[in-house]
């Protein structure tokens, strides 16, 4: 258990409340354990949050969206979900760690060092995929992305404290990536 005391103070929690304990426990984990930024109903939980202001915040907005903030402790590069998975075998094959990896919708979140966003471009044109034509997003500075769990959001790598504070370059991963996504670019050519 993360706290030392109940989440909710204790209370009796039906099935939709053991849920809403669940998802608390996971910005707690986020915050406290992790030390990455989360935000909730427009409201940010810095790292170091206490146990009560997470749970506040879960009661007053039960429902809300919960993500991790880009740009702080992390920038994710986004990529299709077919794309990642293909990119996750070929890393562990290579024996390259890939730090957090998530899963939202039909995309895949690959977890890197912050300030990659700024300097993306850069790499991708000293690893030669400049010019390709790639659907390669990067979430930086002011950014946010999903966090589990939600019905369409799962860790496909989950943090540990070591991938947390450390997650890797993006120059490690970004090959790799490119050459998924471009391959899943070139195998959708005359498909209707």
């Amino acid at each position: 258990m993360l706290f030392d005391r109940p989440i909710f103070g204790g209370r009796a929690l039906g099935p939709r409340g053991r849920a809403r304990a669940s998802r608390c426990r996971a910005v707690a984990e986020y915050t406290l354990t992790l030390g990455w930024t989360a935000v909730l109903a427009g409201s940010e939980l810095p790292p170091a949050s206490s146990p009560d202001q997470v749970g506040d915040l879960w009661l007053r907005h039960p429902g809300a969206e919960l993500r991790l903030r880009t740009g702080i402790g992390f920038d994710a590069l986004d990529v299709p979900e077919q794309a990642g998975f293909r990119a996750l075998v070929r890393l562990e094959r290579m024996g390259v760690r890939p730090g957090p990896v998530l899963a939202a919708g039909d995309r895949a979140l690959f977890l890197v060092a912050p300030h990659t966003a700024e300097v993306l471009p850069d790499l991708l044109y000293r690893t030669g995929w400049d010019d390709a034509e790639l659907d390669l997003r990067c979430h930086g500075p002011g950014g946010s992305v999903p966090a589990p769990p939600t019905a369409l959001t799962r860790w496909l790598r989950p943090p540990t404290p070591e991938s947390a504070a450390r997650p890797p370059e993006a120059r490690l991963l970004l090959g790799t990536l490119a050459y998924a996504c471009h391959r899943g670019v070139a195998g959708l050519v005359g498909r209707r």
